[in-house]
């Protein structure tokens, strides 16, 4: 066994030089059950097993005495595509809150990561699991839950980092392909999304080349047949299709010292010169770093962004 390191990206991921794979965070994971602080209820369902892809659903007790249905999110967990897990603590303490706080059914995609499964495999996978999502349109899928209690005109995508990327391609996905997937797509919600580029913008330029090395060494391990930071998978500006997103809202959450924060400005930018239609926000936090509602929950600003995502997924049209 070598010690030698190809790669670094301490404190998440450490590749090594014989091939071995040392994941640093996000190996925790947490059963599926009946939160007792929220009220909601959670259960894991395999959505194909030749892959491996599965998802952890989310109920609010309220749905039980409920007749009508509740909106649905699709979740995408972050990690850098290598790290990280839909059963984390950190996630799963999340969405519990989320959908308590909403009122929604959720739905948390679990997907292959990388380096053993470089993209697209997070992206197809994606997509597997929202045509599993759309094959309960007629009430009729595998999930008693989704058949029950989940409303499909009322459907969002959201994610945090890698899974804020991914939320944002599913959207685009679905604009290109609308009789492939029967719902109806309203928003998305990207958290600190991770969107990168070959030249840096804005407050990018402050930090030091080690920490955008850092930032942008998670797309070159995740996608190594890429053709650089501005591939249209990671560089928004250069897709040619952003203005296909199959949505009609976006809330986008930026925090103040996070690296990708002027990604985030520069998203809504492009969606507002390109003229896609639809209404775009952006939310920041301030004296905050990447993805501090995860780990920081109960903190003044993560509570205000929880506010600010339920009210954007409740808000009647």
């Amino acid at each position: 066994m070598s010690n030698e390191i190809a790669q670094d990206l301490s404190p998440l991921i450490k590749i090594y030089k014989d091939g071995r794979i040392e994941r640093l965070a996000g190996t925790d994971i947490v059963p599926a059950t009946l939160d007792p602080k929220t009220g909601v209820e959670s259960t894991d369902i395999v959505i194909c097993a030749e892959t491996g892809i599965s998802a952890r659903l989310y109920l609010p007790r309220t749905a039980i005495n409920t007749p009508q249905k509740l909106p649905l999110l699709v979740y995408f967990h972050g990690g850098g595509f290598c790290v990280e897990t839909a059963f984390s603590p950190l996630y799963h303490n999340y969405l519990n809150l989320l959908a308590s706080k909403s009122n929604i059914v959720v739905v948390s995609v679990d997907y292959r990561r990388a380096p053993e499964h470089p993209l697209p495999a997070a992206y197809d996978d994606s997509w597997a699991a929202l045509k599993w999502v759309a094959s309960h349109s007629e009430g009729k899928g595998p999930s008693e839950w989704l058949n029950a209690n989940a409303d499909l005109d009322r459907v969002f995508f959201a994610g945090d980092s890698a899974g804020g990327n991914i939320a944002h391609i599913m959207a685009i996905r679905k604009g290109l392909s609308e009789e492939t997937v029967r719902f109806k797509l309203i928003g998305i919600v990207l958290v600190h999304p991770y969107f990168w580029g070959k030249h840096p913008i804005g407050a990018e330029a402050n930090f030091d080349s080690k920490a955008r090395e850092w930032c942008g060494g998670f797309w070159l391990l995740a996608c190594p047949t890429t053709s650089g930071f501005d591939d249209p998978l990671i560089n928004p500006e250069m897709d040619p299709n952003l203005g296909r997103l199959g949505c009609e809202r976006v809330l986008v959450c930026v925090a103040e010292k996070d690296i990708v924060k002027e990604r985030g400005y520069y998203y809504k930018e492009l969606l507002e010169k390109i003229g896609w239609g639809g209404t775009v926000e952006v939310m920041e936090a301030i004296g905050e770093n990447h993805i501090f509602h995860l780990h920081n929950p109960s903190c003044d600003n993560a509570i205000a962004m929880l506010d600010k995502v339920s009210s954007f997924i409740t808000a009647q049209p």
